[in-house]
């Protein structure tokens, strides 16, 4: 990997809503040295480029310019974002077909710059182009990081804060799962200040679990509404993104919900799916893997098979997965 101590450089692949979001939320929480931006609209990329270096006299020093593949032959990371947005009354995995397509070209570009960093990929369906990035790279699943879960427990998070009328940073709840309609809510490790929200039920007449179930449908439908409403979501992932992003480039060893490769952990294996991690300089350090409920297992069982479904029959594209050579596997582990 990149040698510490040499400054830090994240490179962004696709400048749509969420890659420029993404930029603009780097460049304001003064997180990197470099920054590259790489769309398939150099002009785009470019465009972008421009307006954020007009800002930096607002900020503090870094370089920002629009660049090519070759560019991240020295980068720490490379963030995808790019491919098709959700559409009004589209699934994350109506857009499998849309997506998977262009990843195996993107990976394989990254990758022949001599790129030896860390992926995170934001794209959706991101769990099954997670996996698709580390099948593609030939990289350790330790460097092959999906935005998961991550927007989604914020979210929880938030809504249960304006329930409880507490900070959301003090509120402490996971979502897991597919990043899509099979997720679920860990109620069972769900708290705010220690105290369980559980607790807040079996104590509390005004606090039932009718409403917090209503709370956690806002959760799994929320890009659906915001879609309905703007088109689009990027604000959220974006600023999730740069969370990610410093608890790697910092060293922070932070728990985070993002998607990863299971190795038997909570009972599954081989598939990338939203779970507690902690996340470091290396990657990904370990998996928590939480004691839940027997109804919370079976739900993230019922995720992972969706996710494993999706990923071998929703596409004739991804049938490269499971034809991968035997070299690029064995790298992968």
């Amino acid at each position: 990997m990149k040698v510490q101590g040499k400054g830090t450089k994240v490179v962004i692949i696709g400048t749509g809503f969420v890659g420029s979001s993404y930029a603009y939320a780097l460049l304001n929480q003064e997180v990197v040295d470099e920054l590259v931006l790489v769309d398939l609209n150099k002009e785009k990329a470019e465009g972008d480029a421009m307006d954020l270096n007009h800002g930096m006299p607002f900020g503090s020093p870094m370089k920002i310019w629009a660049g090519t593949y070759e560019d991240c032959k020295d980068a720490d990371l490379v963030v995808i974002t790019a491919g098709a947005n959700q559409g009004p009354g589209e699934t994350r995995l109506d857009l499998i077909e849309k997506n998977a397509k262009i990843f195996k070209s993107i990976v394989g570009s990254v990758m022949a710059s001599g790129f030896d960093g860390i992926f995170i990929v934001a794209t959706n369906p991101v769990d099954i182009l997670s996996y698709a990035t580390w099948k593609f790279s030939g990289l350790p699943m330790e460097r092959v990081i999906g935005s998961g879960t991550i927007l989604d427990t914020a979210r929880f998070r938030f809504l249960l804060g304006q329930y409880f009328d507490v900070d959301s940073r003090n509120v402490h709840a996971y979502i897991m799962g597919e990043h899509g309609d099979t997720e679920l809510p860990v109620w069972s490790h769900a708290d705010i200040g220690g105290k369980p929200i559980l607790t807040y039920v079996d104590e509390e007449n005004h606090i039932n679990m009718n409403e917090l179930e209503k709370i956690f449908t806002n959760v799994r439908d929320a890009a659906y509404h915001i879609i309905e409403r703007k088109g689009a979501t990027y604000y959220g992932i974006a600023m999730g993104l740069v969370r990610l992003t410093k608890a790697i480039l910092r060293n922070e060893n932070s728990v985070l919900t993002i998607s990863t490769l299971l190795k038997g952990q909570y009972g599954l294996d081989d598939v990338y799916i939203g779970v507690p991690a902690v996340v470091n300089r290396q990657g990904i350090r370990e998996v928590l893997e939480l004691n839940l409920h027997e109804d919370e297992q079976k739900k993230l069982h019922h995720s992972a098979g969706v996710l494993k479904r999706s990923n071998k029959a929703r596409s004739q594209s991804f049938v490269i997965f499971f034809s991968v050579d035997k070299r690029q596997d064995s790298q992968a582990h």
